[in-house]
């Protein structure tokens, strides 16, 4: 019987190329995640109720004003605040709470803007993404929604907020945040899609957040919608009447 000796060229050559393909494969397998954020995902239970009756009201029209959101938006529902400020400008709300950038896209894939030709949506989204994605997939979810936007709605302005800071003090989620909102920033194109942060106006001089403003520190208070509307006022006017 033969016995056959491998050339020791051959081996070594065998030997250092094993931690190079594994390597190529461990690579592949990471590139290969997927960003949850930019993929339309269905709800259901009562924020699919709430995605009806937003239908409903795209079809019972007009809508010069849209808001587009989380829970944070949607707490303007029977606010006086949004009676006084919003409500004699034709506008409605699309916010849900819990949704995500995901949730908001699969809405608008699935007839919130059908029939509707707002002058300006006002949009905020990413807060609910925080714990389950980086800023950087976050961001890629907020742009996948304008991309949608300006293709459904291509003669609406876009007013596009920084996502509100959380928590009573300062924290590694508002680090967070204040990535995301750099990331968002760029998105404003000086034309159609202008972004405003009023972070800022929620925050006392040490940085903390107030009950009076935020009872859980993320949701708002009646005094923190006023805040919201002074803050956005004058850049929505602009956006508003300039159309």
């Amino acid at each position: 019987m033969k016995v056959r000796f491998r050339s020791p060229i051959l081996v070594m050559i065998s030997f250092l190329s094993m931690p190079v393909l594994a390597c190529a494969q461990a690579t592949s397998n990471a590139n290969s995640v997927e960003n949850t954020a930019v993929i339309a995902a269905e709800r259901s239970g009562s924020a699919l109720k709430l995605h009806e009756r937003n239908l409903e009201r795209a079809k019972a029209g007009p809508i010069d004003l849209l808001f587009l959101g989380d829970s944070i938006t949607q707490g303007w529902d029977e606010n006086d605040v949004w009676k006084r400020y919003y409500a004699p400008r034709n506008a409605a709300n699309f916010g849900i709470g819990g949704d995500r950038t995901q949730h908001l896209l699969w809405r608008l894939d699935h007839g919130e803007l059908e029939g509707i030709a707002p002058k300006v949506v006002v949009l905020m989204i990413g807060t609910n993404n925080m714990h389950t994605n980086p800023p950087e997939e976050i961001a890629e979810g907020v742009r996948k929604i304008l991309d949608t936007l300006r293709s459904r709605l291509p003669d609406s302005k876009i007013l596009l907020l920084g996502v509100f800071p959380r928590g009573q003090k300062p924290a590694p989620v508002r680090d967070r945040i204040v990535d995301l909102n750099r990331r968002i920033a760029m998105f404003d194109d000086g034309e159609m899609i202008k972004y405003l942060d009023i972070g800022p106006a929620f925050l006392s001089p040490d940085g903390t957040i107030s009950r009076e403003v935020m009872p859980d520190f993320i949701h708002l208070t009646k005094h923190g919608y006023q805040l919201w509307a002074d803050a956005m006022e004058p850049t929505l006017w602009e956006l508003f009447e300039g159309k």
